[in-house]
């Protein structure tokens, strides 16, 4: 039987909890984040631009400064045209190593090296390397890894 105070007003406040409860959840989500699990982003650039270049290293340090450096994981994805800006000398050389140094992770496609006739040595110094940049996109986002493209 009910309880003879459980009228519509009970009812209207449980469900108010209710919906306080749910709109709390992604704070807990926040704080797990927080708590060691870093929210991951890939950003594609396959444009030779420089522009697209600044565009790409901007956003990536936006992402770090907007969540803390430690609370994400970048990573870029390079292939196509853009490859030729992670050579020695490229005029985006120093910002890349500049990235590098403050965390984000920048990788180039082999299949793009390969087919534009380009070796390791001709690359810059600690950058990483996958077999195929698409490939790499792909499987990030299928992680749950966010994807930018700038």
């Amino acid at each position: 039987m009910s309880h003879p105070t459980a009228g519509p007003s009970r009812r209207l406040f449980a469900a108010a909890c209710a919906a306080l409860a749910a709109a709390a959840l992604p704070l807990g989500a926040a704080r797990a984040q927080a708590a060691g699990k870093p929210n991951r982003v890939v950003l594609q650039v396959s444009d030779a631009d420089p522009q697209k270049w600044t565009l790409a290293l901007s956003n990536a340090y936006n992402v770090q400064n907007g969540v803390g450096a430690d609370g994400v994981e970048l990573e870029i994805v390079v292939y196509g045209p853009g490859i030729g800006m992670l050579r020695n000398g490229s005029p985006v050389a120093d910002r890349v190593a500049s990235a590098m140094k403050s965390g984000i992770a920048v990788v180039a496609c082999e299949n793009t090296m390969t087919a534009q006739k380009l070796t390791k040595r001709d690359m810059l110094p600690d950058i990483g390397y996958v077999p195929a940049g698409v490939v790499e996109l792909m499987k990030r986002q299928q992680q749950g890894w966010a994807y930018i493209r700038p």
